[in-house]
C-alpha cells in the first residue's frame, strides 16, 4: 500500500504515519513545512490553498487520506475557507485526475453541533444548515464534506470528536493554563445534569483512519473512544495527577458566552483576528453535552486502539 497523506506533519497526521508504517505501508506526506517533521517515505512540500500540480506526487498512490486542515477555534473566515474548502477541492480534483483512488477525508464532529445538549448522535443525525453552525471551522468542514460527496471514486468521511493525547496543542494546554492560575471555571448548572462528552485518543483516531483504508470502507463514520465521561471530573482527575488542584468556580454559561461574543467582536474589528481568551464555540464545548452512538464504527472498523485510561496514563507520563 502506498498512501498519500496530506497534513502529514500535524498532530493527527504524525500518528497516521506511524500507524501506516506499522502496517507495512509507504507514506507520501504532503505539508507546507520546508521539510517533514516525521519519517514519511517521501515528502512533498505544497500549500493546498493552491491547486496541486499534475506531477506534484512522484509515482502512483493506492489511497489518499486528506488530513490537512485549519483546526484553530479562531481565525479569519477566509483562512478557514482556504485551508478547509479550497484545499479539499484541490486534493479531490488531483485524485480524480489520477485514477480516483479511495479517498478518506478527515472532517469534524463539530458539523453536527448546536448550542444545546446532544446525546447519542449517529451518522444519520440531521446536520444544521451552514448558517446555524457554531463557527467558521464547523461551516467550512461541512462544506468540505459536500466536496468529497462529489468525488468520483470510493470515499469515506470520518468525523473525529475532541481528539487529544501527547502533543495536543488545542484541548489540554488551554485547560492547563486555566488550572495554573489556581481556578478552573465550571460551566455547568449546579442544579442541572453534568456535562457529558465523548473524547478520542489521537492513536485511536489514526488507527480508525487507516482501518477505513485497509477495509475498503465507504460512507460516513463518527470517531470516538466509545467511552463517554463526565467532563469536569475527568479534567480534574487529569489535573490532579499532574499536580494541579485548582479551585472550581461555577459560572453561568450565559455570562461567559456574552463575554466571549464581545471578545470575538473586538478581535475581528480591532485586533486583526487575534484569538480571544475564549470563544462562543469554546463555551459551548465546555457547557453542552455531546455524545455519539458508535455502533456503525465499531461494527465496520473495530474497537478503539487505545483506551481512555491508557491515553491519560500517557499524558501524565509525558508531562511528568
Amino acid at each position: 500500500m502506498r498512501l498519500l497523506l496530506t497534513g502529514s506533519n500535524g498532530f493527527l497526521g504524525t500518528r497516521i504515519v506511524a500507524d501506516a508504517h506499522a502496517r507495512g505501508w509507504d507514506v507520501v506526506g504532503l505539508g507546507r513545512s520546508a521539510t517533514a517533521t516525521n519519517d514519511v517515505d517521501t515528502y512533498v512540500r505544497h500549500d493546498l490553498s493552491r491547486p496541486l500540480p499534475d506531477d506534484a506526487v512522484p509515482g502512483p498512490v493506492d489511497a489518499v487520506v486528506h488530513c490537512a486542515a485549519l483546526a484553530s477555534p479562531w481565525a479569519p473566515p477566509r483562512a478557514f475557507v482556504a485551508a478547509n474548502v479550497d484545499a479539499t477541492r484541490h486534493v479531490a480534483r488531483w485524485a480524480a485526475d489520477h485514477g480516483a483512488p479511495p479517498l478518506v477525508h478527515v472532517s469534524s464532529s463539530s458539523v453536527l453541533y448546536r448550542d444545546e445538549d446532544q446525546h447519542d448522535l449517529t451518522e444519520d443525525s440531521p446536520v444544521p444548515p451552514d448558517d446555524e453552525l457554531l463557527n467558521a471551522y464547523a461551516r467550512t468542514k461541512r462544506i468540505s464534506e459536500r466536496v468529497v460527496d462529489g468525488y468520483p471514486g470510493p470515499h469515506v468521511v470520518v468525523r473525529p470528536r475532541a481528539v487529544f493525547g501527547v502533543g495536543d496543542t488545542v484541548l489540554l494546554p488551554r485547560i492547563l493554563r486555566l488550572a495554573q492560575g489556581g481556578l478552573l471555571p465550571v460551566l455547568e448548572r449546579r442544579d442541572g445534569p453534568p456535562v457529558r462528552t465523548d473524547l478520542t485518543d489521537v492513536h485511536t483516531a489514526a488507527h480508525y483512519v487507516n482501518e477505513a483504508v485497509e477495509r475498503g470502507a465507504t460512507g460516513l463514520y463518527h470517531l470516538t473512544n466509545a467511552e463517554p465521561v463526565d467532563l469536569y471530573p475527568f479534567l480534574l482527575g487529569i489535573l490532579a495527577r499532574l499536580g494541579a488542584r485548582p479551585r472550581t468556580l461555577h459560572v453561568p454559561p450565559s455570562v461567559v458566552r456574552a463575554l466571549a461574543g464581545a471578545g470575538e467582536q473586538v478581535s475581528a474589528t480591532l485586533l486583526g483576528w487575534r484569538e480571544p481568551p475564549i470563544t462562543r464555540f469554546g463555551v459551548s464545548v465546555l457547557s453542552r453535552s455531546k455524545t455519539f452512538d458508535m455502533t456503525r464504527t465499531l461494527r465496520d472498523l473495530g474497537a478503539p486502539a487505545v483506551s481512555l485510561d491508557e491515553s491519560v496514563d500517557r499524558l501524565v507520563r509525558a508531562h511528568g
